[in-house]
């Protein structure tokens, strides 16, 4: 397994793409009468369940002993050695309403170390990838995380469907960075904002409330290609964890004091 990350990578690549393919056909016939609410302003379609169908099947084939950590429950994790987490389709909301971006997102993990991550853009055709030790890549060429300074910086400021909760903290760091960043932008998909951190397109990037598939496989994508990533406490131990920093290093501690409140 450890001499054969890259091969690894490239075979998950294949199967991100497939269901990539699925997702994109399915949306030319799409209605709305395919949604079904899990919580508040959270949303599952038949197309999210069987994507991560198509993907765990194939990434059964590839380690069949591995355990799973998806976000439609249709596999499970055991305490395997190595396990996969998967979100078959990350941007649900804005897929339902034929907005871009949306991508599928898979990783292997071995413990607490991510060994493998995949993010494929279907709407752009964009695949973005990592393993451990092997740099970050998008489509095939190397990637980088940005140098620029907070006072300069594209940042990403998500907010989630936890809105009672999280309300007081998204305001704060809207109020206090509007006007004092480059700028500030919401996507919709966690782990394509990520990847776009790695790929030095926007400079940072933050959510809390969100699972381990919606930006596992986009970690090691950042911090591959020179970025930062930790909780909001600062901590790189943060894989159990529903709140993610991801810079690209140039002020990663600045960003950690604005969440602090």
């Amino acid at each position: 397994m450890e001499t054969n990350l890259k091969e690894l990578c490239s075979a998950v690549e294949h199967i991100a793409r497939l269901a990539g393919d699925f997702i994109r056909r399915e949306r030319e016939a799409f209605t709305l009468d395919r949604v079904e609410q899990k919580h508040a302003h959270d949303y599952v379609s038949d197309v999210d369940k069987n994507s991560e169908r198509i993907i765990v099947e194939q990434l059964r084939l590839l380690i069949p002993d591995a355990g799973f950590v998806t976000e439609e429950g249709l596999a499970t994790f055991g305490g395997e050695e190595y396990y996969w987490v998967v979100d078959p389709l990350d941007g649900t909301t804005n897929y339902i309403h034929g907005l871009s971006p949306y991508a599928v997102s898979i990783a292997l993990c071995k413990g607490t170390s991510i060994e493998v991550g995949v993010v494929y853009d279907i709407t752009a055709d964009e695949m973005f990838s990592a393993y451990r030790g092997g740099g970050a890549w998008l489509n095939g060429k190397a990637i980088h995380a940005s140098k620029q300074p907070l006072s300069q910086a594209l940042l990403v400021i998500e907010l989630p469907y936890n809105a009672d909760a999280y309300a007081p903290l998204g305001l704060h760091l809207i109020s206090t960075l509007y006007g004092n960043v480059g700028g500030i932008r919401m996507s919709g998909s966690a782990a394509i904002s990520m990847c776009h951190v790695g790929a030095g397109r926007i400079d940072g990037w933050l959510e809390k409330y969100i699972g381990r598939y919606d930006y596992m496989a986009a970690t090691l994508i950042v911090m591959e290609a020179g970025g930062c990533v930790t909780n909001f406490s600062g901590s790189t131990s943060f894989t159990m964890g529903d709140n993610i920093v991801a810079t690209n290093g140039c002020f990663h501690d600045e960003m950690l004091r604005l969440v602090q409140m």
